[in-house]
């Protein structure tokens, strides 16, 4: 079975990304599995208020991911591992496919305009390795484009 890799947080990429992982797992009898990252709060505060904001962050990633888990059953599909996690981004990432030896793919997609972001700057840099294929979606697709592309 095809595990496919989908970083979720607030940006339009990750939902393309998320639709085609989605029709993709369909085509191939896979899974999706969604990481909502939690950036390491910068704010050195007391130890009660710092952990207040990291709690609500956590809280902010949490919702995002059941909320594109939801999205990812109401289009049909199966019920996708979720998983939230703190640190730096791409170190969470690469710690989680280390993991996750199962994971097929990690699906990004483009910004629409403008440079590319850090997460895929990071791994689709010259001299990268990964321990999976990095699937890239051009992030101007329509909903029918990415369909088709699946």
């Amino acid at each position: 079975m095809r595990v496919y890799l989908v970083i979720v947080d607030e940006s339009e990429e990750a939902l393309v990304a998320l639709r085609y992982a989605a029709r993709r797992a369909a085509q191939t009898d896979g899974t999706v599995h969604l990481l909502a990252l939690v950036p390491a709060q910068p704010f050195n505060a007391f130890a009660g208020v710092q952990a207040t904001i990291e709690e609500e962050a956590r809280s902010r990633a949490e919702t995002l991911v059941t909320a594109a888990a939801g999205n990812l059953l109401s289009q049909g599909g199966k019920m996708p591992a979720i998983s939230v996690r703190m640190g730096e981004d791409t170190k969470v990432v690469r710690d989680y496919l280390e993991e996750h030896p199962e994971v097929s793919a990690l699906v990004l997609a483009t910004a629409k305009d403008g440079g590319p972001g850090p997460l895929v700057s990071h791994f689709t840099g010259l001299g990268t390795r990964m321990p999976c294929p990095v699937f890239l979606i051009p992030g101007n697709l329509s909903e029918e484009e990415i369909d088709r592309l699946s």
